[in-house]
């Protein structure tokens, strides 16, 4: 089953989508920590009020964990559901 062409799709598409997103994530997070450690002038900078600039980085971390979520859920829902559904089914051979 492994060997098969569908399987082989499936992780194809999961590591097409879940390393560049990992990857693109731990490379915000990481400028994040970078700048509050290196640059605290920069992050001190006001926006808004007491707003400053690293308050609002360090809000769009929660900003863009949720936005992947959902673009992860979406992702598995049109894609990787129907195809895993496809190889299980094959597996159990029509059995629901």
């Amino acid at each position: 089953m492994q060997s098969g062409a569908d399987f082989q799709r499936l992780r194809k598409l999961l590591r097409g989508f879940v390393f560049p997103v990992t990857a693109a994530f731990l490379v915000w997070y990481l400028l994040y920590v970078v700048l509050a450690s290196f640059a605290p002038g920069l992050m001190a900078t006001p926006v808004l009020g007491n707003i400053n600039l690293g308050l609002i980085f360090g809000l769009l971390q929660f900003v863009t964990t949720f936005a992947i979520t959902v673009a992860y859920v979406r992702f598995a829902g049109n894609t990787l559901d129907p195809l895993s559904s496809k190889i299980r089914d094959e597996v159990e051979g029509g059995r629901s």
